[in-house]
């Protein structure tokens, strides 16, 4: 028997309309990220699935996204796009609706004008919601740039500002942690160009540590476990810089530094990605590369308005980004 909204709010200890309203994204309930989380859990473990509507008033913009619910509830890079996304598309009047990994199937084809796909898509990917729906519009990967508009981050000029500026303050030792994602249909790893560009730019002034250059995911777990890694296995010789690709790893990075007693930015000076909300709070306050995810968001509803309006040539926009200095580097 399919698991309903009332067997989710008593498992989860919460009443039916909290439920209801959480699953729909109602931007007006007030309840906290912990109960959201309990929801979209208590939810993806009843196999729950929404109902498809009878309603005739159909959206004519959806919102596809590469993750979960509860993935994108723990992974604010991906959730300001999307917010990025619903304010703007207020702004041209277009009705939208979001869809995540695990309910793609739900998508109703009727009316539909266009597709923004949040996240990493394969060419596979993207021809099936070509047949969906007219335009397509890409948001942080760009499958095809020949056929489908895309709005995409300028990672390698953001990594090489890095580290010029590590060098700049007269670092020499400069270590990398990093990640890589998957698509979703199948295991192949994606090129990172974050860790592309780090290693060609440390090879070109043979300055590459190989040995310090370390992959896992983009999680707060595993950038803790990574510069354990790298503590431990390079003790003495462990690099005076890390260059993190994103503030959740620099953040598990610098907890692992504090653990073993070493100085930030005294001994070891940690920079990240994305400027999330959290990094200026942190102790020592985090610097990072700002990525601007809700102009991404907005440049990509920008971008199906001109589709719309029967612009008929791709279009690639790049988002700059900024280095933003504060306490973790000197």
């Amino acid at each position: 028997m399919a698991a309903t909204i009332k067997d989710i709010a008593e498992k989860a200890g919460v009443s039916i309309a909290t439920v209801s309203r959480v699953l729909n994204f109602d931007e007006t309930l007030s309840v906290g990220d912990e109960t959201k989380k309990r929801i979209f859990e208590v939810a993806e473990e009843l196999s729950y699935k929404k109902r498809k509507t009878k309603k005739s008033l159909v959206p004519k913009i959806a919102i596809v996204h590469w993750y979960t619910a509860l993935e994108e509830l723990n992974d604010l890079y991906y959730m300001s796009i999307r917010l990025g996304i619903e304010e703007r598309a207020k702004h041209h009047n277009l009705q939208l609706a979001t869809y995540f990994y695990d309910d793609f199937e739900e998508i109703n084809q009727d009316q539909l004008q266009g597709i923004i796909a949040v996240g990493k898509f394969s060419r596979q990917q993207a021809e099936e919601f070509k047949k969906a729906a007219r335009n397509v519009v890409f948001v942080d990967s760009s499958p095809d740039s020949e056929r489908f508009d895309s709005v995409i981050v300028d990672f390698e000029r953001a990594t090489e500002r890095v580290l010029d500026h590590f060098i700049a303050k007269g670092h020499t030792q400069i270590g990398y942690i990093g990640g890589r994602e998957t698509y979703r249909e199948h295991t192949e790893k994606l090129d990172d160009q974050r860790e592309e560009t780090f290693i060609k730019y440390m090879g070109e002034r043979n300055m590459l540590r190989e040995d310090a250059i370390f992959i896992g995911s983009f999680t707060v777990q595993d950038g803790h476990r990574m510069m354990s890694e790298a503590i431990a296995k390079l003790g003495d010789n462990l690099p005076t810089a890390f260059f993190a690709a994103n503030d959740s790893i620099a953040i598990g990075s610098i907890q692992a530094l504090h653990e073993k007693g070493i100085r930030v930015p005294e001994q070891v000076s940690i920079i990240g990605v994305n400027d999330i909300s959290v990094s200026k709070y942190i102790f020592p306050s985090l610097t990072t590369v700002k990525v601007y995810t809700e102009v991404m968001g907005e440049t990509a509803v920008d971008l199906m308005v001109e589709r719309i309006t029967e612009r008929k040539i791709a279009k690639q926009v790049t988002i700059a980004t900024k280095l933003k200095l504060r306490q973790s580097c000197r």
